[in-house]
Formats: structure tokens, sequence, C-alpha cells
């Protein structure tokens, strides 16, 4: 049988491991969304076959992400919402290359959709995350924002000249929220270590 020190150490280190594993991905998770959005702004507007791969590419790398977020986390942890998450964006990959065949208005509200509900997702982790995290306070933020952004995107869909750089403020803000975490993450690690 463990001590109470024995036990407190090694849920110590388990949570500095997870929180090392979350930091990594989130700085991963911001270089990706930062070289997303420039591409969009080089390349998107005079090429359309960059643009609908570009419009493809984010949620699928987004389901891609997420399962590095499930293999980040202890073994028992619940994570269910993070299988919801991944399900959901590997339906938008899809929904996307369908509703791109009729549009890009209809792209955009297939993305709106999404936008919302992994925002949705990312608030309720976040906050259930935040009893064992110190630094999930910018992920609780940004899923209320993509809940927003999502709406957005459904009600500027058919108004003109909407397309994929409309997403692009919305890829840099989930860019920052993640830096951001990612350097909270930081302070985790630091206070866990120490104890």
């Amino acid at each position: 049988m463990k001590s109470t020190n024995e036990f407190n150490n090694s849920t110590s280190i388990g949570a500095v491991e997870t929180a090392r594993s979350l930091r990594k991905l989130y700085f991963t998770r911001t270089a990706f969304s930062i070289l997303w959005v420039i591409l969009v702004a080089a390349l998107a507007k005079t090429n359309v076959t960059i643009a609908t791969i570009l419009f493809i590419i984010y949620p699928a790398w987004d389901a891609l992400a997420t399962f590095f977020d499930i293999n980040s986390n202890p073994p028992t942890a619940n994570k269910r919402p993070q299988y919801v998450n991944a399900g959901i964006s590997i339906i938008t990959t899809i929904a996307v290359i369908i509703a791109l065949q009729k549009g890009i208005p209809e792209a955009l509200m297939v993305f709106g959709a999404w936008a919302f509900l992994t925002g949705l997702i990312q608030l309720i982790l976040g906050l259930h995350r935040r009893r064992q995290f110190d630094g999930q306070w910018p992920m609780i933020i940004s899923g209320g924002q993509s809940m927003v952004a999502g709406i957005v995107f459904i009600a500027m869909a058919h108004a003109p000249n909407q397309g994929i750089t409309t997403l692009a403020g919305y890829a840099a803000f989930g860019a920052f929220y993640f830096l951001l975490a990612a350097f909270r993450l930081g302070k985790t690690i630091k206070t866990a270590a120490a104890v």
C-alpha cells in the first residue's frame, strides 16, 4: 500500500507528464494555425485548389490533434469529450468536402457548425481540466469565442465576398489561445515539479 507522500508524488509526476505533453501539443497547434493563416493569406485568394485543400485540412488537422490530446492524458482520465470532438472533426472534414461541391457558402456553414460544436466541447473540457491544471483559462475563453465565431460564420456565409479568408482570423485567435495555454502550462509544470 502506498503512503500518502508516495501517492502525492506519483500524482504530481503524472500531472507534470500530462502538462508537458499538452504543452508540446499546444505549441504544435499554434505553429500549425500560424502556418495555415500564412498560406491562406498568401495563396488562397489566387489559387482555388489551394483554398479548397486548406478548407479541408483545418478540420482534418483538428481531428488528428485531438487524438494526440487523448494520448497526452493519463489512462484514468475521462476522454469521452475528446473522442466526441475527434468524431465531430472527422465528420466535418467529410462534410466540408461534400459542401465544397455546392459552393463556399455551404462550406462556411459547415465550418460554422463545427466551430460552434468544438468550441462547446473545448469550453466544457477546459472547465473540467481547470481543477487539475492552471493553464486552462485560455482554452475556456477560446471555446466560448469559437462558439460565437461559429454563429457568425453561419450568419455571414451567403454575404458577398465571403471565402476561406473569413476563417483566417478564427485560426489566428486559435493560435493565440493555444500559445497562451502552453505558457500557462509551463507554470503548472514548475509548480507540480516543486512539490
